[in-house]
């Protein structure tokens, strides 16, 4: 809704000409760009303007493929660029102790909120690096379960584009 509010009177017929122009493709960008927290917010704007123009099934698989390239990009680089940060951090005493304390939140609650952030349009990067610090989430796994959150979360936003 604040996307809309933002961009409802500006003028963004250049921006909506662009990405309608190009069919599918523009879903696929605008749900790439959906997954970054700098461009979330008019992702989520073109989002809302292309829901009248495309398919609303077709429209939401191909924008959340978008999202998940967006996501994939940034759970391999928090893989392998942090993974000695995370390793280290996860030595250290203090963060011993709360593991220790929350140990059935730490799977179940970060799991949850991971998901939550990547399902609404916010900035996903917290969420996907919720997931990638989580030792069962394999990459495979993280596949299916951004895909599935992104695409649900995309095909709300281009319903409410439809009826708006």
């Amino acid at each position: 809704m604040i996307a809309f509010l933002l961009f409802i009177g500006q003028n963004v017929s250049p921006l909506h000409l662009f990405f309608s122009s190009l069919g599918y493709l523009g879903l696929f960008l605008a749900g790439f760009f959906y997954a970054y927290s700098f461009t979330a917010l008019p992702a989520t704007a073109i989002l809302l303007l292309l829901a009248r123009q495309q398919n609303l099934w077709i429209g939401g698989l191909v924008a959340g493929i978008g999202a998940l390239f967006g996501d994939l990009i940034f759970f391999k680089l928090m893989r392998s660029s942090f993974s000695g940060e995370l390793h280290r951090l996860a030595r250290e005493k203090f963060v011993i102790d709360l593991s220790k304390r929350f140990h059935h939140f730490k799977r179940y609650g970060l799991m949850i909120l991971a998901s939550i952030l990547i399902m609404l349009p916010l900035p996903t990067e917290l969420g996907v690096a919720l997931f990638s610090s989580l030792k069962e989430m394999t990459t495979k796994r993280f596949l299916v379960v951004a895909y599935l959150l992104h695409t649900f979360g995309i095909f709300i936003i281009l319903l409410i584009g439809k009826t708006l």
